[in-house]
């Protein structure tokens, strides 16, 4: 994505507010949706019927293909104009928003949830490169970035206060049909508001794609296929090989190829790659922690939607506060120290929500919630510098990309582990009952052993970070030129 820097795109723009405000819009629109459709979780889940394990892919669909085809999606609007490219994926966001409120069986709504994924994926990338090209360097792209920062945090915690008012005062499936009428506002306002911009010279590297997205698919289907059929069961052993023999035949590819999608020595810098692999971690623990504690919010303590997204409040809250205070002290101290201390508050986070039970009061909850916030605070600025303070402009969007599709890829990784682990504990209550007891399936040990893993796993993200190596003086002067505008 290194052709997002286009000033002739920017002198074209009558509107820059108007402009600003239909990217933010679109930012605002793919964020909502990561954590909307947590809180409808439970609701739907009865609804339709879904399996315990076949719940996830209803996060996993949509996680994974955004993740997967993210890099295509902003090389696609690098190639053949990021306006149209905006268009084209909010308008497939809307229609497939559209069919999953419509649907009336899993399968039904899992496809839509892909071809959701794959809008956003189109989306996404593409607004981000149209704050590049479509503003001036200068204190008026600083203000598009903090406005585009903003949605995206705005998004998730927007997302589980409305997805509770929606489930509770509507129905499950308006968390779907509120995508529709802003996509369709989005697509009225993108034709006056944003440069029609120039087809770019090159190549998709469309092979590349196909494998990692389907490895990484089979992966996850594995992960979730393994505690119902068993490990040893024909159909998991397949999925994990499938998996393995796609990812070879992608390194293989990427190789070859003249147009990598992924290029192979791009992640051979230490740094970043360090980088990349906490995101993965911390992504699939953030994203689990929003799934099964939003479950235990309403199947063990009773919330009702609404005060379950509510109770996730104090997240956004310090992620906002943080993040600001990051962004101040970065430039001096570098990005280690919080790319360090980050993971640990995380792990904290979900060792304190293991500790819930069917007694527990709200307390403790928001302990772990505001250990998740002021670690999430830590790491998000540090990561996306860590990301881009190593590499050219020319490179900066692959960099980019590459972290958030880490992020994604870690979301859908992690949380099909943890659903597994939680899962089979589930499945060793049904073979070893209590004797003398009635049959009943306890959630909370379950729920327990998810926490508890997604803590060890942030403990590892940590040990990583402990192997960056400290910034040189220059290099920190650089970071604190990118660090956001106060």
């Amino acid at each position: 994505m290194s052709a997002i820097t286009a000033p002739h795109e920017s002198a074209r723009v009558t509107r820059p507010g108007l402009a600003l405000v239909t990217i933010a819009l679109a930012q605002l629109m793919v964020m909502l949706d990561i954590t909307i459709v947590n809180i409808a979780l439970p609701t739907l889940q009865r609804s339709l019927g879904f399996s315990t394990s076949g719940l996830a892919w209803v996060i996993d669909a949509y996680v994974l293909t955004f993740g997967g085809f993210l890099l295509l999606g902003g090389r696609l609007g690098d190639l053949l104009r990021r306006r149209r490219m905006l268009m084209i994926g909010v308008g497939l966001f809307a229609v497939s928003s559209l069919a999953g409120g419509l649907a009336s069986t899993p399968a039904l709504l899992i496809a839509a949830r892909v071809v959701q994924g794959l809008g956003a994926a189109i989306a996404s990338p593409t607004a981000l490169s149209l704050v590049v090209t479509t503003f001036p360097e200068g204190h008026a792209r600083h203000r598009a970035m903090a406005v585009f920062a903003a949605m995206t945090a705005a998004g998730g915690a927007t997302g589980l206060v409305l997805g509770g008012v929606l489930t509770d005062y509507a129905s499950w499936r308006w968390v779907f049909f509120v995508n529709v009428p802003i996509g369709a506002l989005l697509l009225a306002l993108a034709p006056l508001s944003l440069p029609r911009g120039t087809a770019g010279r090159g190549r998709l590297d469309v092979p590349g794609a196909l494998l990692i997205t389907t490895a990484v698919s089979a992966l996850v289907y594995g992960l979730v296929r393994g505690p119902e059929a068993g490990w040893g069961h024909p159909s998991t052993v397949a999925a994990f090989a499938v998996a393995l023999v796609l990812l070879t035949a992608f390194v293989v590819v990427e190789r070859r190829s003249a147009a990598p999608l992924v290029p192979l020595d791009f992640l051979a810098h230490h740094g970043r790659a360090v980088g990349y692999v906490v995101m993965v971690l911390i992504g699939g623990v953030m994203l689990a922690m929003i799934y099964f504690l939003t479950q235990f919010f309403q199947n063990v303590l009773h919330y009702s939607p609404v005060l379950a997204g509510v109770a996730y409040l104090p997240v956004p809250i310090l992620v906002a506060s943080t993040s600001q205070l990051v962004s101040r002290l970065v430039g001096r101290v570098g990005v280690k120290p919080f790319l360090v201390v980050g993971p640990l508050l995380v792990a904290g986070a979900q060792f304190t929500a293991g500790a819930l039970h069917e007694g527990s009061s709200y307390l403790v909850a928001f302990a772990a919630l505001c250990l998740m916030g002021a670690g999430m605070g830590l790491l998000f600025v540090p990561l996306m510098l860590n990301a881009v303070a190593s590499v050219g402009h020319d490179r900066a969007g692959l960099a980019a990309g590459l972290l958030n599709t880490s992020q994604q890829i870690g979301g859908s990784l992690g949380l099909a582990v943890l659903v597994s682990v939680a899962t089979t504990t589930l499945h060793h209550q049904v073979a070893h009952p209590v004797a003398g007891v009635a049959p009943y399936v306890n959630p909370v040990p379950a729920f327990q052993a998810a926490m508890h893993t997604s803590g060890a796993i942030a403990l590892v993200a940590f040990v990583a970070a402990l192997t960056l190596p400290r910034l040189r003086p220059a290099d920190a002067s650089a970071i604190e030129g990118l660090a956001p505008p106060e």
